[in-house]
C-alpha cells in the first residue's frame, strides 16, 4: 500500500486537505479534509510506513487500544483507497 502521488496535502484556509492532480481530477471532483490525526496519517504514508507503523503512532500520540488504532487506520486506508489515493494491493 502506497500513495499513488495523483494526490498531495495541502493547507487551505487553515484546514488540511488532499487535492488530486492532472488527470485525478477526472475521477475525483473535490477534496478530502483531514483532522490533525489524519495529516500525520497521511504524512508516514508520504514515507512509505505500513498499516502497523500507523497505528504504532496512533497509539502512541493518543490514548488509544492496539485494537482501536488498527480499526481506526483501517477505515482511514478504506477511505483513501475508495477516493483513489492509495492503492490497498
Amino acid at each position: 500500500m502506497k500513495l499513488n502521488g495523483k494526490f498531495v496535502l495541502r493547507q487551505v484556509a487553515g484546514n488540511w486537505v488532499v487535492l488530486p492532480l492532472s488527470d485525478a481530477t477526472v475521477n475525483f471532483n473535490g477534496m478530502i479534509k483531514l483532522n490533525e490525526s489524519g495529516v500525520m496519517l497521511w504524512r508516514l504514508l508520504e514515507q512509505g510506513k505500513d498499516r502497523e507503523a500507523l497505528a504504532d503512532m496512533l497509539t502512541t500520540v493518543y490514548d488509544v487500544s492496539r485494537e482501536i488504532a488498527l480499526e481506526d487506520v483501517d477505515e482511514f486506508l478504506n477511505k483513501l483507497g475508495r477516493a483513489g489515493c492509495i492503492d490497498l494491493q
